[in-house]
């Protein structure tokens, strides 16, 4: 086996899973970068670590995951003239960031040759270069008028393995669209769709009706990004939708809860993801996941841990991640996080639910430790140590 990480002294161990979103366990153990066991320490085989963490019994839960992000080159954005935006978000617990289009970048083509380079060079330099240690899913093409289905193929075969948001492109009807979200699906690329109003120039209304007849695998923004849609289309959608119900930072947070509530009485919470939508008008957000996390668990009456898996574990299973759940095999990235200095509570997790951030104190990604205590989140009543 390759290098060896365990971390003792785990408070509580949350999994990403909701039919078990707390693990018995104070020690968790990986190998080369995946998770190989996890439980009591005593129980474990913790000797010939290359790296151990004594967690401090704070909690660890997978790193959180940002379902929606529009980066552009490295770790800066034109959208805001801002840098290390990346690196901020990382300092917010998340650790996997998943493109819903390049849309910001200066010039950005908009005719099938240009499209496809755009996306496939993306695809790469996020891959070559993880800007401090995040993951960064990017490439994520726009639906471009006289896109064929070979562009598809083109593209699946150089890695490109996502859509970008239905609607920012060229391409407005949703027949045309559903035909090219086809092409995309039968090569294994995974779409979103703009919902709501206009956003960017060029960007338009994207109603219920055009949602369903597209077809995509995320329902991009539900709650708006940032004008949500009338509530007997958001109810429509939740209800008629097999696809991941996303809900953002930045869109409307009534029209949130009003997802969150529908799914729940579908029995749909199992539906609900989390980004961010960020760059974006309103800015960066560093700790919009875990604001999320708070709001929807403390307005919308979800109990913490579940709310967390809307943060990761659902994310990973709606984008075919291998993150985001506690599961032998899986990537080590994580995030471990206290309760926040003089926050009302019980536990990290009552914290959340009254409507507070928890402080974080490491995130690990691949089995290395990649950033430490947060220069963003509050202070955390206890810190874990690399040791």
């Amino acid at each position: 086996m390759g290098a060896k990480l365990v971390i003792k002294n785990i408070g509580m161990i949350l999994s990403g899973k909701m039919e078990e979103p707390i693990l018995d366990g104070d020690c968790l153990i990986a190998h080369d970068g995946r998770i190989s066991e996890w439980g009591r320490e005593d129980d474990l085989d913790c000797d010939g670590a290359d790296v151990t963490v004594d967690a401090k019994g704070v909690t660890l839960a997978p790193g959180l995951i940002d379902s929606h992000v529009h980066p552009v080159v490295g770790d800066y954005t034109p959208r805001q003239q801002q840098l290390h935006w990346i690196d901020s978000t990382l300092h917010g617990g998340v650790t996997t960031m998943i493109s819903a289009g390049e849309v910001h970048m200066p010039g950005r083509p908009n005719d099938p040759v240009g499209t496809k380079a755009m996306a496939i060079a993306a695809q790469r330099w996020y891959d070559n270069l993880r800007p401090s240690g995040m993951k960064v899913h990017a490439g994520a093409p726009l639906l471009q008028k006289g896109l064929e289905e070979e562009d598809f193929r083109e593209m699946a075969d150089a890695g490109v393995r996502l859509i970008g948001e239905v609607g920012l492109g060229t391409v407005k009807d949703g027949k045309t669209a559903n035909q090219m979200i086809g092409w995309a699906r039968k090569y294994g690329m995974q779409s979103t769709i703009h919902t709501g109003g206009p956003s960017i120039p060029g960007s338009g209304l994207i109603d219920a009706d055009m949602v369903l007849e597209t077809g995509t695998d995320v329902v991009g923004h539900i709650n708006g990004g940032h004008s949500a849609l009338p509530d007997d289309q958001i109810v429509c959608l939740c209800e008629n939708c097999t696809a991941a119900l996303e809900i953002v930072h930045n869109g409307n947070e009534r029209a949130a809860l009003l997802t969150l509530n529908t799914a729940r009485e579908l029995d749909k919470l199992d539906q609900i993801i989390l980004g961010t939508d960020g760059p974006a008008g309103s800015g960066v957000q560093p700790l919009g996941i875990l604001r999320m996390v708070a709001m929807l668990s403390s307005l919308g009456n979800v109990p913490a841990e579940i709310a967390f898996c809307f943060a990761n574990g659902n994310t990973a299973r709606r984008r075919e991640l291998d993150v985001g759940i506690i599961e032998a095999g899986r990537a080590a990235d994580f995030v471990l996080m206290d309760q926040a200095q003089h926050a009302p509570g019980k536990n990290v997790l009552e914290s959340v639910q009254l409507g507070n951030l928890p402080g974080v104190g490491m995130t690990i990604i691949d089995g290395k430790v990649t950033s430490l205590r947060s220069r963003n989140t509050p202070p955390a009543q206890r810190l874990p140590e690399v040791v």
